[in-house]
């Protein structure tokens, strides 16, 4: 299997401005890439293979000064990177989605590299952990976490955040194989993400969306003190620094709302499963489904007769095809009619993000406590 394990850098300035000149020179040579593949399908009327494109990468260092100071292997990944785009989009037109071509990338939009395969390595040095990258030299890490003996890093991608931190995140890969699904799981859950709450479950908890309305207030304040600013003085990239502090407040507080929620139901859940779609019409009881609009919020089967919250009924739709995905039986008798909650206990977000929980139950108290 596959794992990513993302880990703090801590160069030093000399190591940030070298960092930095390499992941421009990466974007120099992404856009280059793009410019020859429009010119490619001019002259030919048809897209170069990665190959080609990658084969003119000997002939470039010639005469692009810089481009021989960066890895080979890092150049090569630069336009595979191309490619994956290019091949993202083709599966989005695939869809029936309109698309339209790759972009030009501007300095803040490239904001990593990647090395693969080789050179690259942990390393211990003057009694610290370093990442050694090759014609960049040893960077210090923080190793919150250590990584399996039996990983094979497979590489490393170098990230610059928008608040200016550096990050290596090392994909990993792992002889193990993926868990068994249960075969008689006891306690089981269905989950769906709703619209007036944050999630619904067949427990009869509705976990309240997580306020950040002070958050995005202060985030709304910064964004027009910069608009103010003049673009490209001292005093704007200070203002722009303090709208990527909210930015990255936001998104952390978010990341960390969804981890603790989602490990409160990993831990009290034998099975979980959560919503795919076309949930929320078909009716929970006899499998009718029923159009209705999104501001109805109550579920009312015209065949059956069965009520119930419209986010409570998807959740009971998610639990069943979640458990035939998996292949264990249940009875005849619908969940609905053996064991949905009469009542909704309506959870707010502050106690996932304090507790780490939605419901203090004992298990879970016990484990937050340990």
């Amino acid at each position: 299997m596959y794992y990513a394990y993302k880990y703090r850098l801590k160069p030093s300035d000399a190591h940030r401005e070298e960092l930095d000149r390499h992941r421009d020179i990466c974007r120099q040579l992404y856009n280059h890439t793009r410019y020859r593949l429009n010119e490619y399908q001019d002259e030919h009327g048809e897209l170069p293979s990665m190959t080609t494109l990658r084969s003119e990468l000997p002939d470039l260092k010639k005469w692009w000064d810089g481009l021989s100071d960066v890895y080979s292997k890092v150049l090569q990944t630069v336009v595979e990177r191309l490619f994956d785009n290019l091949n993202g989009l083709s599966k989005l037109k695939d869809k029936g989605y309109g698309v339209g071509q790759l972009k030009w990338k501007p300095p803040r939009e490239f904001r990593s590299f990647t090395y693969s395969q080789s050179g690259f390595k942990l390393d211990k040095k003057g009694g610290q952990t370093v990442l050694s990258l090759s014609k960049l030299g040893d960077i210090p890490i923080r190793l919150h976490r250590p990584i399996p003996d039996d990983a094979t890093l497979k590489q490393v991608t170098v990230k610059k955040e928008p608040m200016g931190e550096w990050f290596a995140t090392f994909g990993v890969e792992m002889d193990r194989e993926p868990p068994e699904p249960p075969e008689n799981p006891l306690k089981c859950v269905g989950i769906d993400v709703g619209i007036l709450t944050y999630a619904h479950d067949t427990d009869g908890t509705a976990v309240k969306s997580l306020d950040l309305s002070d958050e995005r207030e202060r985030l709304e304040r910064e964004q027009r003190s910069l608009s103010r600013k003049e673009h490209g003085s001292n005093n704007y990239e200070k203002q722009r620094q303090r709208v990527a502090e909210c930015h990255a407040d936001l998104r952390r507080k978010r990341r960390d709302f969804l981890h603790k929620l989602s490990a409160y139901y990993t831990r009290e859940y034998d099975l979980v499963a959560v919503n795919p779609r076309e949930t929320t019409k078909e009716c929970a009881s006899c499998g009718v489904s029923t159009e209705k609009p999104l501001w109805v919020r109550e579920h009312s089967c015209p065949a059956c007769g069965f009520e119930a919250d419209r986010d409570a009924n998807a959740a009971w739709n998610i639990l069943s095809r979640g458990l035939e995905d998996v292949g264990v039986g249940h009875s005849e008798s619908t969940p609905v009619e053996t064991a949905l909650p009469v009542d909704t206990e309506s959870v707010s977000a502050k106690r996932v993000v304090e507790a780490g929980s939605p419901t203090l139950k004992e298990r879970t108290a016990s484990a937050v406590s340990e």
